[in-house]
């Protein structure tokens, strides 16, 4: 299962635990993913998505249609 958020394309980052010493050791920043389902009115129908929790914040202000559809201009995808 892919850790990719479908609407903002926000990914785990690469980075260091940083200890009191000063060792610098790998590890990984993963993104706040939530599976959730969407009712798109103008379309009709249920939708299923992995979305970040800054996304889920933007949906809840603008509404599900109008972030597809601003998102959908930019390119970022590719809406029916």
């Amino acid at each position: 299962m892919s850790k990719v958020c479908e609407l903002t394309g926000k990914r785990p980052m690469s980075g260091h635990y940083v200890s009191h010493s000063n060792r610098k050791t790998k590890r990984k920043f993963l993104p706040n993913l939530k599976k959730k389902r969407f009712y798109i009115q103008e379309l009709d129908e249920w939708v299923e998505l992995k979305v970040s929790v800054s996304a889920l914040r933007t949906i809840n202000k603008k509404g599900i249609y109008p972030y597809l559809k601003e998102l959908s201009k930019k390119g970022d995808i590719k809406l029916n």
